[in-house]
């Protein structure tokens, strides 16, 4: 047989033994439906242009394709399944709406608390939190020691923790190190390490 006569005498099979095949393949595969899949999917590869070698014994040959691609689908089928509880198990980082309300909130506090405090504390704690200034700076700045500014952020930090419901703050979070102009570190109050 040449391989385009193969191929006619295949897909003519499959056609006229297309119950029987069903059958055969439903009762491996635990289910007509899939059979029936399997069965459109051998028709597919049969009308594409895969090659096709001599065959000996079509009935044998239309079965080992049909079994073939239902191993093919039951492969994709499991790493799906493998795939999707791996993307299932990643944790979501989007705030829930009552998350998004209560950080609303308590910015909100924050605010009128910052509005409550003496402008000297407000104006510390800005500079040494958000700008990131140095508490030797601003100990330069506002004329006073680098302990008043400790006590000024101290006072700050106790003021707003008790707006949000929090135990406050011992102390403000450790800042990065920078290098200072001579190229020697130093830590974020300006002292060298």
């Amino acid at each position: 047989m040449t391989v385009e006569t193969s191929r006619a005498t295949l897909i003519n099979l499959l056609l006229a033994g297309y119950d029987d095949l069903k059958k055969r393949l439903a009762r491996r595969l635990g289910s007509s439906d899939i059979a029936a899949d399997i069965l459109h999917d051998t028709f597919v590869r049969l009308n594409s242009d895969v090659k096709i070698g001599p065959v000996t014994s079509p009935e044998a040959y239309l079965f080992r394709i049909a079994m073939r691609i239902a191993a093919d689908r039951r492969r994709a089928e499991s790493w799906d399944s493998v795939e999707s509880r791996l993307f299932f198990d990643i944790a979501d980082d989007t705030p829930d709406p009552e998350r998004i309300v209560e950080a609303r909130s308590d910015i909100e506090a924050l605010k009128r608390g910052l509005m409550e405090m003496p402008q000297r504390r407000r104006d510390i704690l800005i500079a040494a939190s958000i700008e990131e200034v140095p508490y030797s700076v601003l100990a330069e700045r506002f004329n006073v020691t680098r302990r008043t500014i400790q006590n000024e952020l101290r006072l700050a930090l106790v003021h707003c923790s008790k707006l949000l419901n929090r135990a406050p703050a011992t102390r403000m979070p450790p800042r990065r190190r920078r290098k200072s102009e001579a190229g020697q570190n130093e830590d974020a109050d300006g002292d060298l390490a």
